[in-house]
């Protein structure tokens, strides 16, 4: 008899007129990787907080590895059973990695905290899971990789051997992500279970065994992921024939009149680097977590400093590490965490979406108008503007961002991972959008680690320790970017 890991049967959840889930049901083996995906809206978050008891169901049971799942208010009943590794860390920062580990269970015995009995314990649960970090290092020293081995760590710790990662790979390279696939599968054979959230499809087909869709609150299809192809399964999410659309940019016209020089820059991760767009022109830029393409755009919309170099729009030099100079100048910035650098998440649509143009009074009125030609211009599935940006699902959450981006009617536009953690209509939508600003006559840089985003852009150049080693132009095959942002290069360039 198959044993599952986590049930949920006939679920129905609502949030006053909203109906979040529509008599739901997911079976997770144990011992697989089970893929949950849908568009944003479909109602995976509210799966989530109901099997991590975080929300009771208005229908319909829950139970782990046969047995009910415990009253709501047991909090440790559940972490026993389940927990969940969110795209947003739950580790704090300002403490060690072992008082993480241990947090609300530093008491090993006695009723004082041994450190030293600690530190020990936590080495020895961080060798166990193969986690090779310093126990007694601060969390903020960690890389996001990193902080998400400790999160898993210090969920099996608890006894759970079922987990959630939700949206994981959304802040890794493609190294970090093929680190956190392999340990997953060593952890599924010590009979670890996971249920694994993500937008990027292709993760699906190369850890998941079986996959559920759930689109408009309702439980579509469960099938074995070999047995569902990529555009069935973008059907099954969308309701609509056909995969991802992506507008290539071949007809967009071009011009010969440069809107962003940069000039011999160097900075953080990154040196010498030198490039111009024209008017109407996508530049992407490629590379792993330490190619330093991040630090290069951040540099050039003056969230770091530069080292030397300049940085020019429309002919004038542009003062370095000065958000408000850039944006005087005519620069607009999708950041690359939206969470922390993009939203205020408990202000209002209206008012995040003006925010970089607020130099001076803005009139309430106006303020709110300009929130309602956001949500109407980028279509954005809210109540209205003065809905807290912090109810809206992540891809409507992006769409403000891109809205506060394009607010000052920027002559640049620097986007960073601009369709991270959105789903396949979302994605299109935001693409879409850049390719529109581009037929304007606007420059862009877009920074991504996903190849469609690329697609957008006329050339791609390829960052490899800090300096450009390949630029290819629109119509590359996918093989050959990759083994660029590999560091295969100089190989490819000696069998040409």
């Amino acid at each position: 008899m198959t044993e599952y890991a986590a049930v949920a049967r006939g679920v129905t959840k609502t949030f006053g007129r909203t109906l979040a889930l529509d008599d739901v049901s997911i079976e997770i083996r144990a011992g697989e990787s089970h893929a949950l995906v849908g568009r944003n809206g479909a109602g995976k978050s509210t799966l989530v907080s109901i099997l991590t008891g975080m929300q009771t169901p208005d229908a319909g049971e829950v139970s782990f590895f046969g047995e009910p799942a415990p009253p709501v208010a047991d909090s440790s009943a559940w972490r026993r059973h389940v927990a969940c590794v969110y795209q947003k860390s739950t580790v704090v920062p300002e403490l060690s990695v072992a008082e993480n580990l241990f947090i609300n269970r530093q008491d090993l015995g006695g009723g004082l905290i041994s450190w030293k009995k600690l530190r020990l314990q936590a080495s020895e649960l961080l060798e166990t899971y193969d986690v090779a970090v310093n126990p007694e290092s601060l969390v903020s020293t960690l890389t996001v990789e990193q902080r998400q081995l400790v999160e898993i760590a210090r969920a099996l710790s608890i006894g759970s051997r079922f987990v959630i990662l939700d949206e994981p790979t959304a802040q890794l390279d493609g190294p970090a992500i093929e680190r956190l696939f392999d340990r997953m599968r060593s952890l599924q054979d010590k009979g670890v279970t996971f249920l694994f959230i993500s937008h990027h499809l292709q993760e699906v087909y190369e850890v998941c065994q079986t996959v559920t869709v759930y689109r408009d609150a309702r439980h579509i299809v469960t099938a074995p992921v070999a047995e569902m192809s990529k555009p069935d399964l973008i059907e099954a999410m969308t309701g609509e024939a056909g995969g991802l659309n992506v507008p290539s940019g071949d007809d967009r016209p071009s011009s010969p009149e440069e809107v962003l020089t940069v000039s011999a820059l160097s900075g953080d991760h990154f040196s010498d680097i030198s490039l111009s767009a024209r008017k109407g022109e996508v530049i992407g830029l490629a590379g792993s977590a330490s190619s330093g393409k991040h630090e290069f755009a951040e540099t050039v919309y003056g969230l770091r400093k530069p080292s030397a170099g300049t940085i020019s729009v429309n002919g004038s030099v542009v003062r370095g590490g000065d958000v408000p100079a850039a944006l005087k100048a005519g620069i607009g910035c999708v950041p690359r965490d939206r969470h922390h650098q993009g939203l205020v998440l408990d202000l209002s649509i209206a008012e995040n979406a003006t925010m970089s143009t607020a130099g001076a009074f803005v009139w309430p009125s106006a303020q709110r108008s300009a929130g309602s030609t956001a949500i109407a211009s980028y279509d954005v599935k809210a109540a209205g503007p003065d809905q807290p940006v912090s109810d809206l699902s992540g891809g409507n959450q992006q769409k403000v961002v891109m809205a506060r981006a394009l607010a000052g009617d920027p002559s640049v536009l620097v986007l960073i991972n601009p369709t991270a953690g959105v789903d396949v209509k979302s994605k299109e939508s935001l693409l879409g959008v850049v390719d529109a600003q581009a037929r304007r006559g606007k420059a862009a840089i877009v920074v991504s680690d996903e190849l469609d985003d690329l697609r957008v852009c006329d050339r791609v150049l390829v960052l490899f320790h800090g300096q450009v080693v390949r630029e290819f132009a629109r119509g590359w095959r996918d093989q050959e970017l990759i083994s660029a942002i590999e560091g295969f290069a100089e190989e490819m360039d000696t069998a040409e």
